[in-house]
């Protein structure tokens, strides 16, 4: 589900421009801090999201977020609502997808804020089986303090 998601996604938008990425990125912002959600929900309510989402809840509370990135850094599913659209700036996508596969990338634990749960993310390249080329990125944030 996830190769096929990405593949699709990537197709849809291999035109994309910076431009055209950074104005998504500005409606995603201004969508999540409202209750008109078409962009987000758009994402969230994918088939791909769904399953995410139901892959955290068997956790039982490991995991905190799952989030699959396409390859402009764009998510394409995510188990929680993130504040951004687009991840191509952060290191999760950056030293994952940009760095080829298999690259895997565990970033430094903090303490969360809002839910003040000790976390960290593990991000991993998710490649083509058949090419080995990358299509994207996985991110899954696990909460420390249940482990």
């Amino acid at each position: 589900m996830i190769i096929d998601a990405l593949k699709s996604q990537n197709l849809r938008h291999s035109t994309l421009s910076q431009t055209a990425i950074d104005a998504l990125d500005a409606t995603w912002r201004t969508e999540f801090a409202s209750d008109a959600r078409p962009l987000i929900g758009s994402v969230t309510g994918n088939q791909l999201s769904r399953f995410l989402k139901d892959k955290q809840i068997a956790s039982g509370g490991v995991i905190t977020e799952i989030l699959v990135i396409d390859a402009k850094g764009l998510s394409a599913g995510e188990s929680e609502v993130s504040s951004d659209y687009w991840q191509g700036d952060e290191l999760k996508w950056q030293k994952t997808y940009l760095a080829g596969s298999p690259v895997l990338f565990v970033d430094a634990a903090e303490k969360d804020e809002s839910t003040q749960m000790l976390q960290s993310q593990a991000s991993l390249t998710i490649s083509d089986p058949q090419t080995g080329k990358p299509l994207g990125a996985i991110t899954i944030g696990i909460n420390l303090d249940a482990l």
